[in-house]
């Protein structure tokens, strides 16, 4: 992980998600894991709809967020519907 482009990708990711209506709830490494859970950064974002989230993942805000991490660090981004 480059922290340095961490850092820029978090100054444009964050408004990027906030103008597509998210909130973060969480973002660290984990405290413990169990089982076949890795111990690796994650951040947990709440937003009113699924639709919501798929759009602001795909805007071009958060598309130039993106762009920045490429080659920098390994992501897994994964959209679930909450109950």
């Amino acid at each position: 992980m480059d922290p340095a482009k961490l850092g820029q990708y978090a100054a444009l990711a964050t408004p990027a998600i906030e103008a597509g209506g998210g909130r973060i709830l969480a973002r660290g490494v984990p405290t413990a894991t169990f089982e076949a859970g890795d111990s690796q950064r994650t951040v947990l974002i709440e937003f009113e709809s699924v639709s919501h989230a798929i759009a602001t993942y795909k805007s071009p805000a958060y598309q130039a967020a993106a762009a920045l991490l490429k080659g920098a660090v390994e992501r897994e981004v994964r959209i679930i519907e909450g109950t």
